[in-house]
């Protein structure tokens, strides 16, 4: 059955006459609430909320005193009540509606200032489940989705940073709000109520181990809007979902121009790369370029790592992100700077890194204070027409896996770290993907193509470019390793990587055609393992 419609119309200007302020994160309340009193507003209010502006001398009427009923069972019920409900969704130019209110005691309540239980903060905090359901707010969406219906007659304020505006549309008007101005806020406060539910219910198909909810709620708070996205003509921004990972969207922007579209999305990608190496264990940068990395090395030191990672394809790596798992120093930094580069994103960085970098204004340089974890759990999202495909983040890890060698050789230790170093790298390369390594190092890349053994030969025409340029004898990819994101469909693009100079494979496997790769492998007296694990990546 359809609910039937009114077909009155929403008044321009609506007198502030009664507010309703009840907020948990309390910056910038008692300056609103002297604001609006200064105003003439009436001022009602909950808990904690109600005390701070009393003390700060302020009136303010209890909301018990309107409801005539306490707060009970830990404040989950203080404001679940008809005579505040009634005041927040009331149609003023209704006489039915009118005359409920009158029979009922019933006031308006034109303004509604609320935030929320910082459910987000204390699931990014690790708290226990029982602590995190305890900070689900109830009260709070209800009333903000009542006021934010009503509109027409009611204005809704969900963050200290609306303060300020919106008194100052008070002040312009009279001590009336505009119709403008509540639609505004009307939309901010169901796309707030919108994330919060997201985020709790996305809490709970982890938490429950619900792997394929019936609806999957997907929310977000703007955090940045660009001047435009992937293209001129595409209109873009980020959001933020409330995940505590490190990487782009939680680092600090020490300096630099603002981020752009593509630049976020390449800065996700390196960091997303070098967290897969322990810094514990090793220094390693990667250098990306369109989200590809264009060369990645581990070494003793950053500065080692860099200087690899650069002859791996310097000529891509002009206008690129760099992204490295340790502070970055002074001597790492001024060699840097001498590529002309996007971004460099790094868990810290020391004071003499900050001061040759700082010459380059341009340059953007994040801090996360720590590295992405590689194994844990989350959501990657798609969109495609119509719909948003969802899975599990790419947790898989090279270090995990039940490495099969399916060869008459046995690969040699030092090809089986530089296999491990391929595979871990290839996770983050478009498909179809192919990587060369040598000493912990790229060699060659090939990146995205519909053919694997065209992404070989590209990765083996790289390297041939990379060793042209800086005068090497040979490219590297002579004695190196070979890294395939997906199983070898037939052993041509196996034979092109051993045309190349390799002398071990790390693969997936589970091609119907194994065995043909394994024989040709075999022939060509090639180490080859089998991984078990896909790391296709669109």
């Amino acid at each position: 059955m359809a609910i039937a419609s009114r077909s009155i119309p929403a008044p321009d200007l609506v007198p502030v006459k009664r507010a309703l302020l009840s907020v948990f994160d309390k910056v910038g309340l008692i300056e609103l609430a002297t604001e609006l009193s200064q105003l003439g507003v009436e001022l009602l209010s909950t808990g904690g909320s109600a005390k701070a502006i009393k003390d700060a001398g302020i009136a303010v009427k209890d909301v018990s005193e309107v409801t005539g009923f306490p707060e009970i069972m830990d404040g989950r019920v203080k404001t679940l009540h008809p005579a505040i409900h009634g005041g927040l969704l009331a149609i003023r130019d209704a006489d039915d509606h009118v005359t409920a209110m009158a029979e009922h005691g019933i006031g308006n309540i034109d303004l509604l200032v609320v935030n929320l239980y910082p459910f987000e903060q204390v699931r990014e905090n690790g708290a226990p489940a029982d602590e995190i359901v305890e900070n689900i707010d109830i009260g709070g969406p209800a009333m903000l989705r009542a006021a934010a219906k009503n509109y027409a007659y009611v204005s809704v304020l969900t963050s200290p940073d609306d303060y300020a505006g919106f008194l100052a549309d008070l002040k312009d008007n009279g001590g009336a709000s505009t119709l403008a101005t509540r639609k505004r806020l009307a939309q901010a406060t169901f796309a707030r109520t919108a994330s919060y539910d997201a985020a709790i219910s996305n809490w709970m198909a982890t938490e429950f181990d619900v792997a394929e909810p019936p609806s999957r709620a997907i929310g977000g708070r703007l955090q940045q809007t660009m001047r435009y996205g992937e293209n001129p003509h595409q209109q873009a921004a980020l959001y933020t979902t409330g995940e505590n990972r490190p990487g782009v969207t939680n680092a600090r922007q020490i300096q630099g121009k603002e981020l752009s579209y593509n630049n976020i999305n390449d800065t996700d990608a390196a960091f997303e790369l070098v967290s897969e190496f322990d810094p514990a264990k090793s220094a390693a940068v990667a250098i990306i370029k369109h989200a590809n990395p264009c060369g990645v090395a581990t070494g003793a030191n950053l500065l080692e790592a860099y200087k690899i990672a650069l002859s791996c394809d310097p000529v891509s790596a002009f206008g690129g992100i760099l992204a490295m798992n340790q502070m970055l120093d002074g001597p790492t930094a001024k060699m840097m700077i001498e590529t002309f580069t996007e971004v460099i994103i790094a868990p810290a960085a020391d004071d003499g890194a900050l001061e040759i970098l700082a010459t380059k204004k341009n340059l953007r340089l994040l801090l996360t204070d720590g590295l992405a974890d590689p194994r844990s759990a989350g959501l990657a999202l798609k969109t495609v027409a119509g719909g948003i495909l969802v899975q599990g983040r790419d947790a898989g890890n090279v270090d995990d896996l039940d490495l099969k060698v399916v060869t008459k050789r046995v690969p040699s230790e030092e090809e089986m770290r530089d296999m491990s170093f391929a595979f871990r790298v290839a996770k983050h390369v478009k498909s179809n993907a192919i990587i060369y390594a040598k000493d912990g190092a790229t060699v060659g890349i090939g990146a995205g193509q519909m053919s694997r053994v065209d992404s070989s030969r590209i990765a083996a025409r790289k390297a041939i470019d990379a060793a042209e340029a800086a005068g090497w004898d040979q490219p590297k990819t002579i004695g190196s390793v070979v890294a395939s994101d997906a199983f070898f469909p037939f052993a041509d693009g196996l034979l092109s990587a051993a045309e190349a100079g390799v002398t071990a494979v790390i693969q997936p496997g589970g091609s119907m055609r194994d065995d043909d790769v394994i024989k040709a492998a075999d022939e060509a007296g090639l180490a080859m393992v089998f991984t078990g694990m896909r790391h296709f990546r669109h």
